[in-house]
């Protein structure tokens, strides 16, 4: 029951239904006018045109017209109404809201509240905030523009002065809009918090990833500093040992001695042989994988798509270029998906140059809002103080549109 309850009580699905439910009162509506009934069953901007023109309100033209728009509407707002756009609004989600908008206003007054909440979850705060005054202002106008023959004999006949009765009009839309921009905002501020916690679980994951892969290194470098300081010393003297024995057994039986210590000497030799080796092939491997962390940091962002393009020396970074890199990496991220709102992350690594002058470059581009000029945050900053400790850089490609931010350090720092 309670897993029912919080997936009624989503915006998508809320929303969804309320228009859902306008939608069937506009086809009872319909089917009334269209069964003869003295009713006006649609009094928006296309409805008021029509009777100034000469028509009735019940002829079947401009209710099935009407109609038609009711389920453009619909449609139209099921659409904006999914629970992804929710949590990623679509990039022109304004020219597709204005023109939702449009179509509420010629079927009825009663639909752009739900284009008022919609608008106040897709947008931006101020965008959201003009557009509920802008509906505030846009029935006031078709009110005394547009009104129906009853309202406009109401207001000749009437006492009460123009501006009392545009007043209360006004204080009513307010409240209506209001209370709609308000409950967007709710919603909107919901799906906000709920990026931000997906993408601070998905920096947590992949740090702790990062920090598995550099446990990892220090136990090779453990295990390699043990074999060789305890193993190597140990079987150099066995080896020294067994020299000795043969030269004293020599004298014995010469023949016999020499054969067995001399295959216990090349045994020990062997030996000792292999476990430099392996010594060896510990001290080379001895490397960082970004690669793990960095999908980890990926996949753990649902609303936003974020493509890797990793080169595999994204598998041996030293310790200190790995981790510097994947914070600043995360950074890049986390503001793409929490300020510039992109749906899409693309972050490139590769290697320049050749020998120990090999640098790593990595490239983080968005397809977010950007922003009119550049200002340096603290998150811009950090991964420069970030770099320039491992005497690299950090540059801004591009602002606008979207972010562009390019890293370079070396491959072994």
């Amino acid at each position: 029951m309670d897993r029912l309850l919080a997936r009624i009580a989503q915006p998508a699905f809320v929303l969804r239904i309320a228009a859902l439910a306008v939608c069937l009162l506009e086809l009872f509506a319909t089917v009334g006018a269209l069964l003869g009934r003295k009713t006006e069953a649609y009094d928006g901007v296309l409805a008021n045109l029509y009777r100034r023109f000469g028509g009735e309100p019940g002829d079947p033209l401009i209710v099935l017209a009407s109609f038609t728009l009711v389920c453009l509407f619909a449609y139209q707002f099921w659409r904006l109404a999914r629970e992804n756009s929710m949590d990623q609004p679509p990039p022109n989600a304004l020219p597709r809201i204005l023109l939702l908008d449009l179509v509420a206003l010629a079927v009825t007054p009663g639909l752009p509240f739900l284009v008022t909440a919609l608008a106040a979850v897709l947008l931006r705060v101020r965008a959201a905030f003009m557009f509920a005054l802008s509906q505030v202002a846009i029935n006031l106008a078709l009110y005394w523009w547009l009104p129906s023959d009853g309202q406009l004999l109401e207001q000749l006949r009437s006492d009460t002065p123009w501006w009392v009765n545009s007043l209360g009009l006004m204080m009513a839309m307010v409240g209506l809009h209001g209370m709609a921009f308000g409950l967007g905002r709710m919603a909107a501020a919901e799906a906000e918090k709920r990026r931000w916690l997906q993408a601070m679980l998905a920096e947590k994951h992949s740090g702790e990833r990062l920090q598995l892969e550099q446990m990892r290194y220090a136990e090779r470098m453990s295990m390699a500093r043990e074999l060789h300081d305890v193993m190597g010393h140990h079987l150099t003297a066995l080896n020294l040992h067994l020299q000795l024995s043969e030269a004293l057994l020599h004298r014995a039986d010469p023949d016999a001695a020499a054969q067995a210590v001399g295959k216990a000497r090349e045994g020990a030799a062997h030996l000792l042989e292999d476990v430099r080796a392996a010594v060896s092939r510990e001290r080379n491997s001895a490397c960082i994988d970004l690669s793990a962390a960095l999908h980890t940091l990926a996949e753990g962002i649902a609303s936003t798509q974020i493509t890797l393009s990793l080169d595999e020396a994204a598998r041996d970074l030293s310790p200190r270029a790995a981790h510097a890199l994947l914070r600043c990496v995360q950074e890049a991220v986390t503001n793409s998906v929490r300020h510039a709102r992109a749906t899409q992350v693309q972050v490139c690594l590769s290697v320049q140059g050749e020998g120990d002058a090999q640098r790593v470059r990595v490239t983080i581009e968005d397809n977010g809002q950007g922003a009119p000029r550049l200002r340096e945050g603290n998150g811009l900053k950090g991964m420069q103080e970030r770099m320039g400790e491992l005497a690299g850089s950090m540059q801004v490609l591009r602002y606008s549109p979207g972010f562009m931010i390019e890293l370079m350090c070396p491959r072994r720092a």
